[in-house]
């Protein structure tokens, strides 16, 4: 497969952007390999600035649901950018999307527009500290939240690629108010909670989307749930990939947890930068202008990014059998995969969950960081080259979901298990 203008590109950018990225992830580098350029993308495929044409299972990190460039999406934004392209100022369909956005959600009475994910985890972590009068925030080891300062500490997604830990440029003074616990371990969050009096908050995904999908064990967020009921601990769910994915609403609607705050992101833009924070109303009052706790932003409730947003989850909420169909795809691909894997005996398991999946190339079942670190990066990385010249694109990152989209149909499925055939046949054979 001939990437040769992309190559042209990513040499020019890496001359007026660092490391030719905007995102690490986005160079390749966890794969050695050099990224290819999107030229445009329709349905479930990309095609690249040479030409070539890729069944996509990133769809932007999760945000696209309904297929690139969907025709309904279109003209709902051509008629908003009619209307213009941002006001800095109230208009009804920020409104209303708040509204069906309190309305998928029993725990959020209320919810607060931002720019992105990371906007909001960042918010949601300053309001848990108003409001409780504490500093100290437990997170998850592989859990990433975006580059907050004091969340990158043990993180997951491209960060779990890095070869240090954390980011420079974080003051210690900050960071030593992070406490780290282990998913699916409810006695290393018991330990924090025992030792240290000035918790705010606990944040965590409740299914892991940014170390690879990781599912909890039974009754571990309910047993979280309960620690901070106990303890007084603000409970903050980090829903930004898995909210209108793994089904209408979150997964807490799945796991029958009412967490206090609630990060969106993602499918709630259309594929536009956004993100919101909800919570119970006493909680969210504590913002401003209401509380004392400050957050703002020139761009939050974007008119284009929520007239996309509207549109896919009124999309959803009609159409909530795409869940099923999601569902039944990543279980039949599932299935296949760990079938072939066996035959050609390929070290591979698969977590799999409505609308995202991982594979581990790793002997043993991954339920937290230390089994996903274990899983093998050289297995992934031929397996990521094999597929790529297959027309399939995974993540570049060995730690990291693959998504389905609406679009993502049997055609596509019959096409993605005949290329895991000849990619588990390379690596029995290399």
């Amino acid at each position: 497969m001939n990437r040769d203008i992309s190559l042209s590109l990513f040499l020019r950018s890496k001359r007026v952007i660092p490391g030719g990225v905007n995102s690490p992830v986005r160079a390749f580098k966890s794969v050695n390999d050099t990224p290819f350029y999107v030229q445009r993308g329709k349905g479930a495929y990309l095609f690249d600035e040479d030409g070539n044409k890729y069944l996509d299972y990133v769809m932007s990190w999760g945000a696209i649901i309904l297929g690139h460039a969907h025709d309904g999406i279109i003209d709902e934004i051509k008629d908003a950018l009619m209307n213009g392209t941002s006001f800095g100022a109230c208009h009804r369909y920020e409104l209303e999307l708040a509204e069906m956005i309190v309305d998928a959600f029993p725990s959020i009475d209320m919810v607060r527009l931002t720019n992105s994910g990371t906007e909001a985890t960042m918010s949601a972590i300053r309001l848990a500290r108003g409001w409780t009068g504490r500093n100290g925030i437990i997170k998850f080891r592989g859990c990433y939240h975006g580059h907050v300062d004091s969340l990158l500490v043990k993180a997951g997604s491209g960060m779990a690629t890095f070869s240090i830990p954390d980011s420079k440029g974080i003051p210690e003074d900050l960071v030593r108010h992070t406490f780290i616990a282990d998913f699916n371990n409810i006695d290393s969050v018991y330990d924090i909670v025992k030792k240290e009096k000035h918790i705010a908050c606990i944040i965590m995904e409740p299914i892991m989307g940014n170390m690879g999908v990781i599912l909890p064990d039974e009754d571990f967020l309910l047993h979280v749930a309960s620690i901070c009921r106990e303890y007084g601990i603000i409970l903050i769910f980090d829903e930004v990939i898995t909210g209108f994915r793994v089904t209408y609403g979150g997964a807490q609607h799945i796991y029958g947890i009412t967490p206090d705050i609630t990060c969106l992101g993602k499918i709630i833009g259309g594929g536009f930068p956004i993100g919101a924070i909800g919570g119970k109303a006493e909680i969210m009052e504590a913002l401003a202008p209401v509380g004392g706790v400050y957050q703002a932003g020139t761009l939050s409730g974007n008119p284009i990014a929520v007239r996309a947003g509207l549109y896919v989850l009124d999309y959803l909420k009609n159409n909530r059998d795409i869940y099923e169909k999601m569902d039944y795809f990543g279980k039949r691909l599932k299935d296949a995969a760990i079938d072939m894997a066996g035959r050609y005996g390929i070290p591979y398991v698969i977590n799999q969950t409505t609308g995202m999946w991982t594979g581990f190339f790793s002997y043993r079942d991954v339920m937290d960081y230390t089994s996903a670190m274990d899983s093998d990066r050289l297995l992934y990385e031929r397996f990521f080259k094999s597929m790529l010249e297959e027309g399939i694109y995974f993540a570049p990152s060995p730690f990291e979901a693959a998504f389905l989209s609406h679009q993502h149909g049997e055609n596509e499925l019959n096409a993605t298990i005949e290329a895991f055939e000849r990619a588990f046949k390379g690596l029995k054979n290399p």
